[in-house]
């Protein structure tokens, strides 16, 4: 009884607009009930309007019986806009009310993570939270190596895969024509902290006749997921290596899931040195054909001090668009965007 009457209370709000209603629906039953007794009166109906009206019983037995029904049909209405929300915004001075419909989820989400190294096991840490949280490794990657790491904690709902039954070696060109193993964790070389990465293939590259065999469960993985994240982790070396795959491309253009795409905090010195915020998403439509549909970026200021020991190390915070909150936004491509904007969050 008293989940029933917490419900018909969020009606509360909605007294006089129901009460207005119900005065039009009274005048227009009583139009409607004298033109139909001059019809009545005056036409020749056929007999299938008489069982209709239930012409066959007393005149008060019908009247009861209309009312009753009329009670009915009225009280599952109310039941029915009962389930509407009425939410009062505490800025807009006016005090005025917006009604929105909703609905409850009818079970938790199924999710997809594109990262690797120790963003992809702190991401993982929300299993719980998922129906299913698949997370898929870096294409260059044993996946052992994320189940050895994952067994040092308590994952729920958590299954780690690797994208090709056998690692793909992936080659990265910096902006001075070099090429390096993108697993020769080039963000910690000192000599290449200035430079930044401008190309990034598999080696040898796919296509040209060569097809990638791409495992069963990361292409299902894509399929089904609610929301597909990208990150959080080092954009060449976990998360588009993976774009790389024409399979996986396709993959994630077919599937109906939202893109996130959760930024680095700071740079990293020898493949994103210089990348603002919009060059991560560049990247994406590049590589991937896609920008993602949303973009989480640390926006708030952070404290001199700490920004003055990651600058030391080559390793700046990335510049997000002007602005320091709110939705911005961010071409894909250096002609304009060619699909929803991204919406940026901020986040600290």
């Amino acid at each position: 009884m008293q989940t029933v009457l917490k419900r018909l209370a969020s009606l509360r709000r909605l007294t006089r607009p129901l009460a207005l209603a119900f005065v039009g629906i009274v005048i227009l039953s009583l139009g409607a009930a004298f033109l139909l007794i001059d019809i009545y009166r005056t036409a020749q109906l056929p007999p299938i309007f008489q069982a209709l009206t239930l012409q066959f019983l007393p005149q008060w037995v019908r009247g009861v019986i209309f009312l009753a029904v009329g009670l009915a049909v009225l009280a599952a209405g109310l039941w029915s806009l009962s389930g509407v929300v009425v939410i009062t915004f505490d800025t807009p001075p006016d005090g005025r009310e917006l009604v929105v419909g909703y609905q409850r989820s009818t079970g938790k989400p199924q999710l997809a993570v594109i990262s690797g190294g120790a963003g992809l096991l702190i991401l993982a840490s929300l299993g719980r939270m998922a129906e299913r949280l698949t997370c898929i490794t870096p294409v260059q990657d044993a996946v052992e190596y994320y189940y050895r790491a994952s067994s040092l904690f308590n994952f729920e709902n958590v299954m780690f895969v690797a994208p090709t039954p056998t690692p793909l070696d992936v080659e990265v060109t910096l902006d001075d024509g070099t090429r390096k193993d993108i697993r020769e964790n080039l963000s910690h070389n000192e000599q290449l902290a200035a430079r930044h990465a401008t190309d990034l293939r598999l080696s040898p590259p796919a296509g040209d006749g060569r097809e990638i065999e791409v495992t069963q469960v990361t292409l299902d993985a894509l399929a089904g997921a609610d929301a597909i994240i990208l990150g959080p982790g080092s954009l060449f070396e976990a998360i588009l290596p993976n774009l790389l795959i024409p399979a996986v491309r396709e993959a994630i253009a077919r599937s109906s899931a939202r893109t996130i795409y959760i930024c680095n905090l700071m740079t990293e010195p020898g493949l994103t040195t210089g990348f603002g915020v919009a060059d991560h998403i560049r990247q994406f439509r590049r590589y991937g054909g896609f920008a993602p549909d949303y973009v989480l970026v640390n926006t708030p200021r952070i404290d001199p001090e700490v920004r003055q020991v990651y600058a030391a190390a080559g390793a700046p915070a990335p510049s997000p668009p002007p602005g320091e909150h709110g939705e911005h936004t961010v071409p894909a491509t250096a002609e304009g965007t060619t699909r929803a904007p991204a919406l940026e969050a901020a986040v600290g």
